[in-house]
């Protein structure tokens, strides 16, 4: 009898560390739980699609049949295996998956488009990195049935004008199924992709290819449009397209000087905004992009490469949006763009993630308030009553 009081008098200690033990173990798991995982739901889930104009007299049934629901996003620049560390290749795409998987999960778009640059190297990548690269992409952006992934060209994918090959742009055509001149349409929509890294204009065999099929592509539109200077006798054999003026996608920005006009919390930086872009590298030739609205007159232009947001009108009536960086390695508030669109509006609404700055302080508060929590455990820190008390009674005996 007294050997077994004894017993259960020298397990009292042990179960109470097990149990403190057992509660340090929940608290650190509910806040790994919550900054991996959860963050991305409490985050997305405030995000709504935009309404677009009429929509609010449309029914339900209407407005799904032919609102197209589409989510932008660009310059994921996945890491590859020449400058990408592991530590923050691991780091990175688990964001990116958990943003883009949660996003598809609670906004269920039609379709999805990535503005280029989807890999960081696949300017350099040999054969076996570039397989590598394209299986880790295919796990963190893979999506259902219901919903259609398209992916347009960069310059990290396949090189700048001068590095590009025709080895590289068959070998990212093959794996995306892109072609520069390409048309998607959906819901009568027209979406025109554009290689812009092909945009040089000297005549390289990749720039001839990608320009007369964009010219090509011109014409059909043009005829479907019946604008005035294509004559019926012109687009008598022309294969019709819905009359919806066209969205151009595409990496490079249209010719602009600088980002000093750009506004909004996630524009460049103050201390970049005024410095002039290099036309051919940063944004494309004032030539090219002169182009692009002669041949298509555009009704929306959607671009990514900065990294930075921005909106920009062209010829006083053509908006163009640059889409920032899904990579939180470019940015502390990486976004993407939701946008409502019908053969004749679109309404484009902003989708912020989760600030890295807001995370990182939550597992700081969360490493002091656990630190506080053992000491006071281990009796290593004084309570502030019996730290007062000492101080009193000190006081008293003097």
């Amino acid at each position: 009898m007294l050997s077994s009081s004894s017993t259960t008098v020298n397990n009292l200690p042990l179960k109470k560390r097990l149990c403190f033990l057992l509660k340090l173990v929940c608290f650190v798991s509910s806040v790994l739980i919550f900054c991996e995982f959860l963050i991305y739901y409490v985050v997305i889930f405030q995000c709504q699609w935009p309404e677009v104009k009429g929509g609010a007299h449309m029914s339900k049934k209407e407005t799904s049949a032919s609102v197209l629901k589409a989510i932008i996003l660009a310059d994921t620049h996945l890491l590859g295996e020449i400058k990408g560390h592991w530590l923050d290749k691991l780091r990175r795409e688990w964001q990116m998956e958990r943003s883009f998987q949660t996003a598809l999960w609670l906004l269920q778009p039609d379709i999805v488009f990535i503005l280029g640059d989807v890999f960081d190297e696949g300017k350099w990548s040999l054969p076996q990195a570039w397989a590598d690269d394209v299986r880790r992409f295919r796990k963190m952006f893979k999506y259902p049935v219901s919903t259609e992934l398209v992916v347009i060209v960069g310059n990290h994918d396949i090189g700048f004008h001068y590095e590009m090959t025709t080895y590289k742009v068959n070998r990212f055509e093959k794996v995306f199924n892109f072609t520069s001149g390409k048309l998607i349409t959906r819901k009568g929509i027209n979406f025109v992709l554009v290689n812009s890294v092909a945009m040089e204009g000297d005549g390289c065999a990749v720039c001839r290819t990608s320009e007369a099929k964009l010219v090509a592509l011109s014409h059909k539109l043009n005829c479907s449009q019946k604008k005035p200077n294509h004559s019926n006798k012109r687009c008598s054999d022309v294969e019709k397209l819905p009359a919806s003026e066209p969205i151009l996608l595409q990496h490079y920005p249209l010719y602009r000087k600088s980002d000093a006009e750009c506004s909004g919390e996630d524009s460049a930086p103050p201390a970049e905004k005024n410095i002039p872009f290099k036309e051919k590298f940063d944004v494309l030739s004032q030539e090219a992009s002169q182009k692009l609205i002669w041949w298509f007159h555009p009704r929306l232009i959607l671009s990514g490469h900065t990294h930075s947001a921005c909106e920009v009108l062209h010829a006083g009536k053509i908006p163009e949006i640059s889409v920032p960086s899904f990579s939180w390695r470019n940015r502390n508030n990486p976004s993407f763009i939701m946008g409502s669109i019908t053969p004749t509006d679109f309404s484009l609404q902003k989708c912020f993630l989760p600030y890295e700055s807001r995370v990182f302080t939550i597992y700081c508060a969360a490493g002091a308030l656990l630190v506080i929590l053992i000491l006071a455990h281990c009796q290593l820190l004084t309570p502030p009553f019996y730290f007062a008390q000492r101080l009193i009674s000190k006081h008293k005996a003097v």
